[in-house]
C-alpha cells in the first residue's frame, strides 16, 4: 500500500506502466465533473470507476481484495478513511474469489486505518485487503484499475 498526496505522484509513475498513464488522466481532467460509474480509458487495461456514496464507517466498510487490478483510489471530496491488512493475514474470506468482478471480500478487521483526504491518493496492490469507504458523510472518488498485467488489449 502507498499513501501519499496527488503533488508528489511522480514518485510512483514507474512503478507500472499503467500509472503514468493514470496520473497523466488524472492530470488532465476534471475528477469532481465526472458522472459516477465506470469510464474507460484503455479497454481492459486501465479503466477509471467514479464513487459517489455516502461513507459506511469503520463498521461498516469490508476489506476487499482484488488478484488482476491495482487501485489508485482518489479522494475528490468528503472524508475517506480506509482500512487496510495484508492479504496473507486474512484468514475469513467470505465467499470464493469472484473471478468475473475480480475481488474477494473478508471478514477479518483491518490492521490498520489510514486517511485518505482531498488531494491525497492510496494505491493497493493485490497483496494489500483494503476496506473503502469507511469515511462519514458523502463521499466522493475516483478508483483507477490498473491491470496488473497487460490483457493482450
Amino acid at each position: 500500500m502507498i499513501l501519499d498526496s496527488l503533488d508528489q505522484c511522480d514518485r510512483y509513475r514507474g512503478l507500472h506502466p499503467g500509472f503514468a498513464e493514470a496520473f497523466a488522466f488524472a492530470a488532465s481532467h476534471d475528477l469532481g465533473s465526472l458522472a459516477p460509474g465506470r469510464h474507460v480509458i484503455d479497454g481492459e487495461r486501465l479503466y477509471l470507476s467514479i464513487d459517489h456514496i455516502e461513507g459506511r464507517g469503520r463498521a461498516g466498510a469490508r476489506l476487499e481484495s482484488h488478484r488482476r487490478y491495482i487501485d489508485i483510489q482518489i479522494t475528490i471530496d468528503g472524508q475517506e478513511e480506509i482500512g487496510w491488512r495484508p492479504l496473507g493475514e486474512c484468514r475469513a474470506p467470505v465467499a470464493a474469489f469472484d473471478e468475473y468482478r475480480d475481488i474477494r471480500f473478508y471478514d477479518d478487521a483491518p490492521e490498520s486505518w489510514v486517511a485518505v483526504p482531498p488531494g491525497k491518493f492510496a494505491i493497493f496492490f493485490p497483496g494489500d485487503a483494503h476496506a473503502p469507504l469507511a469515511g462519514a458523510g458523502l463521499l466522493k472518488k475516483a478508483i483507477f484499475k490498473i491491470a496488473v498485467t497487460d490483457h493482450g488489449t
